[in-house]
């Protein structure tokens, strides 16, 4: 099975744009590096919870949105390579990133299941 990468990050409404453009000019690298798909998605609904929720998670600000990614791999070796290489690749250092990065939260998800195309 794959292996995904997944990120939760607060954006400003006004960035949106930005924040697309960034995802853009970051797949290539991604797919260098072995990604087989990246995924951004500019959450609409949101809700509120009761003990915690993806607001609480990343401290959204008025005029924030929450986005939701993934970045799927063949495998965790793939995943951990790329990863490993914003060390030394410049290239990552390059892109802009249109968002608090202190409050992105993320971490990497072995797949269990998978259904559809």
């Amino acid at each position: 099975m794959t292996y995904v990468s997944g990120f939760v990050s607060p954006v400003e409404n006004r960035r949106k744009a930005d924040y697309t453009a960034s995802a853009k000019a970051a797949w290539p690298l991604f797919a260098e590096y072995g990604a087989l798909e990246m995924v951004e998605n500019w959450g609409d609904h949101v809700p509120a919870g009761k003990q915690t929720d993806m607001r609480r998670a990343v401290a959204l600000a008025d005029g924030e949105t929450v986005v939701f990614s993934w970045v799927r791999w063949p495998d965790k070796a793939t995943a951990d390579a790329c990863m490993a290489s914003v060390e030394h690749d410049e290239r990552w250092h390059q892109l802009d990133m249109p968002f608090d990065g202190k409050r992105m939260i993320y971490g990497g998800f072995e797949t269990i299941f998978r259904a559809g195309t």
